[in-house]
């Protein structure tokens, strides 16, 4: 032991100089040449005798003291004899001590206005030990122990700030703050463990600030805020929070800044933003939003600054902003955008900065015009750090206002001549850039970045041809810029979406092709994330025209697939020129549908109702959908005859017409796959004329032409019949159409008579007669010859049959040769003479 005192004395510090010992303010501890000495810094009325490791507090402080800092000690208690002459102390932090409980500081504690006691080993709040407090304004208890704040636990203060936050609070019970309605402003209550708040729980009129960031809070429900009229910000960053329900906000209709940053929620709509009139921030970055409503901004047309960075967002739809006419920030920034639809930021008529930076745009640049176009104002837009390849000349069309423009970080490989020239306020240019294809269309670029100073911003070498690659794009000459071919991979076999069953292997196969030899690497992704032990097998073949192109080849082997493998599968395939990226293949681990009711064939007559019945069963649920003959054109539908009951699992048609006939397919389809199941309708109709019979006269030669046109359900089948006596087919007589047209080829007298159409189906029979006259032919001498061998009725016969008989029976073409040809022979043996006319017609006929 003696040598252990004696180590400790010699490796203990010198003592202080004796100037040291002396307070600022002339103050010296009692006993001071026994005792170790303590030095508290002494600034105007701040005194600090913080971090001086003291166990009990001295029993002197200047009187004239107004902020005392005692934090960093070590002191458990507080002896209110020490603080008793402090008349004038107003501010006292007792920060990091061994304090449990909140301290009793005499007669000083009714003219503290600001405590502190951060850090300490408190355990609960008395209302016994704060009423002593009455001119209290700021009390803050954050990091101690507090586990249960009780009713009643503050008494009525006047309380401006109070700040309980990193304890083991875990739920708040309605009015226990009532007591400090009158006054208090801010309320922190961060880092607990708080998992719900119960409606109109706050019933403070003049709170202006409310934290609730790092606790448990999952959902949130309408009026839940209601009683804060008065309140300008409110933060709930990471709580986890998935649910806002509509009106979650509702109440708060002098609010200007809400964040909502680190948690999970996944779309915004105005149901949860109903009633937030006057907000202008919304910070919402940090969360798993992939959908923005149409309608979302409806309540909240004041937001002048929105935050959605590192969230889930693929698309910009043409609706995602409408209604923010005020707004002069938005960050995009770190999402998954891809695609940005035409007029996506139409409306933004305030906007100043845009940041898209760490995105997936390629294309939008790429290949659209003027997907900026409506930010009239906008002065900042970044792009770095996207998938951009190549600028057209209209891909910033509008920005007119635009002072700094960010691209670098991106592979771009070509940008077309005069992409930036109405940007007349461009400011600065960045461009980061190892992939550029020097090649004669990119001549224009670094004369032109020197003749507007943007060259000090940019970074670009030629990636090809061959003889510049590595070389700046300022010691390029002009007659260095040549035409060469364009060596980035391009996807040529996309991975397929696939649907598999538990325990199955499958393979996800995706090729490229490239003309350059450089080093191609590749990678597969499940959701977005690089798959580090996946099992591949890559190679590379010659493709054909010479052997010029390379394609490559990459496969993706999962064997044993459990529900775990479920997702979205996308291939990379990069060179030293870039990356290409497939699409994202969807993998379904799941049970194909079965079928637990088909539909069954049905034979109905007309005006009845039909009943159809299908359903299935699978995982996920199928959804079943119908089919008529293989469409979705249904007749029932159109005229309101069609009803579906998918919870009868039940399919109706009433008043069923002919139209109705058909196959009707059932298909039960969900992720994993799907199963059809056909039933055909009959409708069954009485036969019918569907034009009336009308009788015929025709001149000798002529062409006679019978119509019978038949209607109903099945199709009826027709019997001709002359004078009651059967008709048979000769090589005058012929029919066409299904029987539905009797041709009598260069009538005869003997062809007049009545012609009789008998149609019958399973369901009757219907009869109708036609008369047919035939006339003598006018002779060639006749006055009227020219007009008869060329009359309208004529040839308009002659044009119904070989209309007929091309479209309805192509095997029995040569009888409208004959027709034409029976025709062509009379007109001629009437003419007299070769004239133009006549050899109009014989071409014609030809």
């Amino acid at each position: 032991m003696g040598s252990s005192v004696r180590r400790w004395v010699v490796q203990r510090p010198p003592l202080p100089l004796l100037g040291r010992l002396l307070f600022c303010c002339s103050l010296f501890f009692s006993g001071l040449a026994q005792e170790r000495p303590t030095t508290c810094r002494c600034l105007g009325k701040r005194l600090d005798c913080s971090r001086l490791k003291l166990r009990e507090v001295p029993a002197l402080f200047p009187s004239r003291t107004v902020q005392l800092d005692l934090s960093h000690n070590r002191l458990s208690s507080i002896n209110s004899s020490s603080l008793s002459h402090l008349y004038n102390l107003r501010e006292i932090k007792l920060n990091n001590n061994e304090l449990e409980a909140i301290p009793n500081l005499g007669p000083t504690s009714v003219n503290i206005t600001f405590l502190s006691l951060i850090n300490n080993k408190i355990t609960n709040i008395l209302p016994e030990e704060l009423k002593l407090f009455q001119s209290l304004e700021t009390l803050d208890l954050s990091n101690n122990n507090i586990s249960v704040l009780e009713m009643g636990s503050f008494p009525p203060l006047v309380l401006k700030n109070l700040h309980i936050s990193n304890n083991r609070i875990v739920s708040l019970d309605p009015g226990i703050f009532d007591n400090l309605a009158n006054t208090l402003q801010v309320l922190k209550l961060n880092k607990n463990r708080i998992s719900t708040i119960t409606q109109k729980m706050f019933k403070l009129p003049h709170l202006q600030h409310l934290e609730m960031s790092r606790n448990r809070i999952k959902k949130i429900d309408g009026l839940t805020f209601q009683g804060l009229p008065s309140l300008k910000s409110l933060k709930i960053q990471k709580n986890g929070l998935v649910w806002l329900m509509d009106g979650a906000f509702w109440g708060l209709s002098n609010m200007e800044i809400l964040q909502l940053d680190h948690n999970n929620l996944t779309e915004i709509s105005k149901g949860w933003l109903y009633g937030l009139l006057m907000l202008q921030q919304l910070h919402l970055s940090q969360n798993a939003i992939s959908r923005i409503r149409p309608d979302a901004w409806e309540f909240c047309q004041k937001l002048s600054e929105l935050d959605l960075k590192y969230n889930n967002l693929a698309k910009l739809e043409d609706s995602s902003f409408v209604g923010l006419s005020l707004l002069v920030r938005l960050d995009i920034g770190n999402n998954k955008v891809s695609d940005i639809a035409d007029c996506a930021f139409q409306g933004l008529s305030s906007l100043q900065i845009l940041d898209l930076r760490n995105n997936e745009i390629s294309w939008t640049i790429e290949d659209m015009n003027g997907a900026f176009s409506g930010l009239d104002k906008l002065r900042w837009l970044l792009l770095q750090g996207n998938r951009i390849r190549s600028i057209t000349k209209k891909a910033f069309s509008g920005l007119d206002a635009l002072e700094h423009l960010d691209l670098s970080n991106n592979a771009i490989m070509s940008i077309q001549e005069n992409t930036f020239l109405q940007m007349k306020n461009l400011k600065e240019l960045y461009i980061n850039t190892s992939s550029l294809l020097c090649d004669c269309q990119l001549k224009w670029l670094p004369e032109w970045l020197i003749d507007n100073k943007f060259q000090t911003f940019v970074n670009a070498t030629c990636a090809h041809p061959q003889a510049l690659k590595g070389r700046d794009v300022f010691a390029v000459s002009l007659e260095g810029f040549v035409c060469d071919d364009f060596p980035k991979p391009q996807i040529t076999v996309q991975p397929e979406t696939q649907s598999a069953v538990k325990g199955s292997n499958l393979s996800f196969i995706c090729s490229a092709a490239s003309s350059s030899d450089s080093q191609m690497t590749f990678a597969w992704k499940k959701d977005n994330e690089l798959i580090g032990d996946a099992e591949m097998e890559n190679y590379a073949h010659l493709r054909a025209h010479g052997g010029e192109v390379m394609e490559y080849t990459t496969i993706l082997r999962l064997h044993n697939v459990e529900f775990s493998n479920e997702g979205k599968y996308q291939c990379v395939i990069s060179n030293h020129f870039g990356s290409s990226y497939s699409v994202k293949a969807k993998l379904t681990v799941n049970m194909f549908p079965l079928f637990t009711k088909m539909p069954m064939d049905l034979t109905i007559r007309t005006g009845a109702t039909a009943r159809l019945e299908c359903a299935a069963v699978g995982h996920p649920m199928p959804q079943i959908a119908w089919q008529k003959d293989g469409g979705t054109d249904f007749p029932a539908a159109r005229k309101r005859r069609m009803h579906v009951m998918p919870e009868d699992d039940v399919f109706f048609i009433v008043d069923v017409k002919i139209e109705d006939t058909g196959l009707y397919s059932c298909t039960a389809k969900n992720t994993a796959g799907s199963i059809s199941a056909n039933a055909t309708l009959t409708v069954l109709e009485t036969p019918s004329f569907l034009r009336p019979l009308l009788d015929r006269t025709v001149m000798k030669g002529e062409t006679a032409v019978l119509q019978c046109i038949a209607g109903g359900s099945p199709s009826p089948w027709l019997n001709w019949t002359k004078d009651d006596r059967t008709l048979a087919v000769t090589e005058r007589h012929f029919f066409a159409a299904g029987n539905q047209l009797l041709i009598i080829v260069d009538t005869n007298f003997e062809d007049a008579g009545k012609y009789t159409c008998e149609m019958s189906n399973t369901l009757g029979t219907e009869r109708g007669n036609i008369l047919l006259s035939v006339i003598p032919t006018p002779t060639c001498d006749s006055p009227q010859n020219a007009a008869l061998s060329l009359d309208d009725d004529g040839w308009a016969t002659v044009g119904v049959v070989i209309i007929a008989v091309v479209c309805c029976v192509v095997a029995t073409s040569l009888v409208w040769v004959v027709i034409i040809y029976h025709t062509r022979r009379r007109n001629e043996d009437c003419s007299v003479t070769n004239t133009a006319h006549t050899k109009y017609f014989k071409e014609f006929s030809y």
